[in-house]
């Protein structure tokens, strides 16, 4: 017997009737508006997008796998290069879980310290979006004083650390070593100046009205599917997830600061309301960075750090321990056999769970708005690819 085929029906526009057939369309992975090598497969109708496909892994690291071939002081570095705009913070929540496992207790100092510097690493990632956004849709002036504030808190973190992005201050047991002499009262000066010239971004950008229309009912994210994506941080925040872990689940010295942190929400969920949320936020760790400085002056002098062990064991078990990063929940899950590195180490980062939500909130938008959506997502593709 012989197989006989069905013919196959191909319709082949021409002139006019193209028009009605799709085009698929790769925004990157190499594109101004993709912070990284992010790629976006869309699928258009018109400029209509029918379908969109976040494409990641062009910049996979394989952090997870190096973190099992590492020793506890070690993965400190591994970690606070994902996200590298919250390097303080990424640091903070792998040592949290090695003490946690450890059944450690940090000195107080080291507590007040460790918070301070968190929320002055929190103003330095929301500046560089405060003035990135507004770039994307536009407006270029946003960007040169944005890095003038984040070049002054970077001076004061460089003086108390050594470095400018990957800090590597944080220690298992504490600190590195204690704050520079006069360096608190050079911070205060800091903070001071850089929260003087914040009503850039309040009158600039939101007094625009050319930001306003491009970004107010724009990208409308409903609190229902931020649940459903795990969607954290400001981006949550500002579609009425009032979610925050500092309040909900205090960590390091923030039990004792509930009465200065304001947990920014929005009921809108669009792209403004997101921006809103970020700056809003950013004034709040300027007042709380205040608090932990007046707080620490009151401390009396002493230790930073634990003294450790020359080879540091983590008892056999497992623990999670999260933190509420700039972009969102950062989360270590730790499995530990009771050797020097971590039998396993999963990273739960912001951006990966808050960048999957775009299959969901680009379809059904403009082209010309897509630029707009993405930009007020604020991700960062090293805590993506990880």
């Amino acid at each position: 017997m012989t197989e006989t085929t069905q013919p196959r029906e191909t319709t082949v526009g021409i002139g006019g009737a193209a028009e009605s057939t799709d085009m698929v369309l790769n925004i990157g992975p190499q594109h101004p508006s993709t912070h990284g090598v992010l790629r976006l497969r869309l699928v258009l109708d018109g400029e209509v997008i029918r379908h969109a496909e976040p494409v990641i892994g062009y910049m996979h690291r394989g952090a997870e796998k190096l973190f099992e071939a590492r020793d506890y002081r070690q993965i400190i570095m591994l970690a606070n290069r994902h996200d590298w705009l919250s390097a303080f913070s990424n640091e903070l929540g792998v040592v949290l879980a090695v003490e946690r496992m450890l059944g450690m207790e940090v000195p107080e100092r080291a507590v007040w310290t460790r918070t301070l510097l968190a929320e002055l690493n929190r103003v330095l990632n929301h500046l560089m979006f405060l003035g990135s956004y507004p770039l994307e849709l536009g407006g270029i002036t946003p960007i040169f004083h944005a890095f003038r504030e984040r070049e002054d808190l970077q001076h004061i973190l460089e003086e108390v650390s050594g470095g400018r992005i990957h800090y590597m201050f944080n220690r298992v047991g504490g600190l590195k070593e204690d704050l520079p002499a006069g360096w608190l009262g050079r911070t205060r000066e800091t903070v001071a100046a850089v929260r003087s010239r914040m009503d850039v971004y309040d009158r600039l950008v939101l007094g625009n009205e050319i930001f306003r229309g491009r970004t107010r009912g724009v990208g409308v994210l409903s609190p229902e599917a931020a649940h459903a994506y795990g969607v954290s941080g400001p981006i949550a925040r500002a579609s009425g997830v009032d979610f925050d872990l500092r309040r909900d689940e205090p960590y390091l010295a923030y039990g004792e600061l509930q009465d200065t942190l304001k947990v920014v929400t929005r009921r809108e969920g669009d792209c403004l309301a997101r921006f809103e949320c970020l700056l809003e936020q950013t004034h709040n760790a300027l007042d709380l960075a205040d608090a932990c400085l007046d707080r620490i002056a009151e401390l009396p002098p002493g230790p930073v750090n634990q003294r450790l062990p020359k080879v540091l064991k983590a008892p056999e078990g497992h623990t999670y321990a999260w933190t509420e990063n700039p972009l969102g929940v950062n989360g270590y899950y730790l499995v530990s056999k009771g050797d020097k590195t971590p039998y396993r180490l999963k990273l739960r980062s912001a951006s990966y769970n808050n960048i999957q939500v775009l299959s969901e909130l680009l379809p059904g938008t403009l082209v010309s708005d897509m630029v707009a959506i993405l930009g007020s997502f604020f991700f960062v593709v090293g805590d993506i690819d990880k």
